[in-house]
C-alpha cells in the first residue's frame, strides 16, 4: 500500500535551505519507494542558511520533487531564547489553521521533535482522517532542559513541555527514538513498551558520491608533511570544543601534528583566542565539500560533554561523514552506545578531558598506516550496512504498514 504521508517538523529544512535534513532525507526515500510525504514546516529556523520565500500564513512549494507547506512563524534571537519557545507555540496555534483541503488527506502522520507541541493538530488529524500517528524524538524534552539546562523540575516551562511529552507517548501509535536505550524513561512517562521504535541517524549515500573538491584557496592552508587532527562542524557548546583546544595547547611543541577546524558557531572566536599556532581555523565550507576536507585528515575527532542524559545514547551526524570517508576517529564520549567502539574504527577516551585527547593523538600518530586503514575501512562498512537512510526509510515504513 502507497500512503499519503504528513510529516510535521518545525525544523525541517532541504537541500536548499538548510539544517535540519532527517526528515527531509526520508521524505525523499519515501518518495522512491512510491509513498507521498508532504513536509510541513516553519517559515523561520536559527538552523537555515537561506529561508523559503512565503506568502501569507501558509505557503505551499515544491522543493526538489517534495511538497513542502511553510508556516508563517516570527524570528527568533538564538537558540536558547523565550523566542524560541513562544515560536514553538505559534507554529502550533497556526498549524489549527491548516489549509488542508490543498493537502491530500493522510494516512500517515509523523510528527518529529523538537517541538513536542504540534502532536496536539496531529492527534486530532490522526481521528478526522483515521490516520496513523507516529511521534519521532530527536531530543528528550524536557528531560535535556533540566539534565542539561539545569533547569528545575517544577520550572513551568518544565511542566509544560512535560505535558505535550506524556501526551505524545499516549497518543502516538508508534514512537521513534534515535537514541537505543530511551525505552524505559518512554515507558515512566506513559508510553506503552511495544510502541517503542530505534532509528538512529543516517546519511545520504548520494549526495556522499557527489562530494565536491574543497576549494584549493582553503586546502592548500593545511600543512603538508604533518600529521592531521581534523574536525568538521559546529563550534557551540554542546561540541566540547574546548577541551581539544586545551589538548592542542598540551602539544604546542609537537612540530609533527596540527590541528584543523573546519566549522563555525557562537564559540568560534573564544576557541581562536585560546588556540596556538599549531591550530588552523578553516571556516565553514558547503555540505558538498566535507569529504574532500576529511580526505586532507590523518584522523577526525568529535567530542561530548559528560552529561548524564547520554545514557540513553547519542547518535551524532558528523560521525557518519568521518566513517564513510573511510577515516580512523578519536571518540571523547561516554554513553551507552560508542559508535567507534561498536564498529572498531579507531580509539576511545572519556570526555572533558584535554590530557586523555592529548595522549591519543600522540598515540594514534604513531600507529602504522595499516592499522589506521584498517579503522577506516571497519567504519566505513558499519554505516553502509547500518546507517543508510534507504535502510533507515524501510524501518520508518515498518512502524505504519
Amino acid at each position: 500500500m502507497k500512503n499519503n504521508i504528513w510529516i510535521i517538523n518545525q525544523y525541517c529544512g532541504s537541500k536548499v535551505h538548510g539544517m535540519n535534513f532527517r526528515s527531509w532525507y526520508f521524505a525523499k526515500e519515501l518518495k522512491k519507494k512510491g509513498h507521498h510525504p508532504h513536509i510541513i514546516s516553519a517559515s523561520y529556523s536559527h538552523l537555515f542558511y537561506k529561508l523559503p520565500v512565503t506568502k501569507g500564513k501558509f505557503t505551499l512549494e515544491n522543493v526538489d520533487g517534495i511538497p513542502f507547506t511553510w508556516v508563517k512563524v516570527s524570528k527568533y534571537k538564538g537558540s536558547q531564547s523565550i523566542g524560541r519557545v513562544l515560536v514553538m507555540i505559534q507554529f502550533m496555534l497556526n498549524l489549527f489553521l491548516l489549509p488542508k483541503k490543498k493537502l491530500q488527506d493522510p494516512d500517515v502522520i509523523i510528527v518529529s521533535s523538537l517541538s513536542p507541541l504540534p502532536i496536539i493538530n496531529a492527534y486530532l488529524w490522526s481521528i478526522k482522517y483515521k490516520a496513523k500517528l507516529i511521534f519521532e524524538v530527536r531530543d528528550i524534552w524536557p528531560l535535556s532542559l533540566i539534565e542539561i539546562g539545569g533547569f528545575s523540575k517544577l520550572n513551568p516551562l518544565v511542566l509544560f513541555f512535560g505535558w505535550f511529552e506524556k501526551f505524545a507517548y499516549k497518543k502516538a501509535d508508534k514512537v521513534i527514538s534515535l537514541l537505543p536505550n530511551a525505552k524505559p524513561h518512554m515507558v515512566s512517562k506513559g508510553m506503552e513498551k511495544d510502541k517503542f521504535v530505534h532509528i538512529p541517524n543516517g546519511f545520504n549515500v548520494e549526495e556522499m558520491k557527489k562530494s565536491k573538491e574543497l576549494d584549493k584557496s582553503i586546502s592548500n592552508l593545511i600543512p603538508k608533511n604533518k600529521f592531521i587532527f581534523g574536525y568538521t562542524g559546529s563550534l557551540g557548546a554542546s561540541n566540547a570544543m574546548e577541551y581539544l583546544i586545551e589538548a592542542s595547547n598540551l602539544l604546542e611543541n609537537n612540530e609533527n601534528i596540527h590541528f584543523v577546524i573546519f566549522g563555525k558557531g557562537q564559540h568560534l572566536e573564544k576557541l581562536k583566542n585560546n588556540a596556538k599556532n599549531n591550530v588552523s581555523f578553516l571556516g565553514q565550507i558547503d555540505k558538498s565539500q566535507i569529504q574532500s576536507a576529511i580526505s586532507f585528515f590523518d584522523v577526525c575527532y568529535i567530542g561530548w560533554h559528560n552529561h548524564s542524559l547520554y545514557r540513553f545514547g547519542i547518535s551524532p551526524n558528523k560521525i557518519f561523514d568521518y566513517m564513510y570517508a573511510g577515516k580512523p576517529i578519536i571518540h571523547s564520549v561516554n554513553t551507552t552506545n560508542d559508535f567507534v567502539e561498536i564498529a572498531d574504527a579507531g580509539i576511545s577516551i572519556p570526555p572533558e578531558n584535554p590530557k586523555e585527547i592529548a595522549n591519543a593523538v600522540i598515540e594514534i600518530s604513531k600507529i602504522e598506516d595499516k592499522k589506521l586503514k584498517e579503522w577506516g575501512k571497519n567504519g566505513k562498512k558499519y554505516v553502509e550496512e547500518n546507517h543508510t537512510f534507504s535502510h533507515l526509510t524501510e524501518l520508518l515504513i515498518s512502524t505504519f504498514e
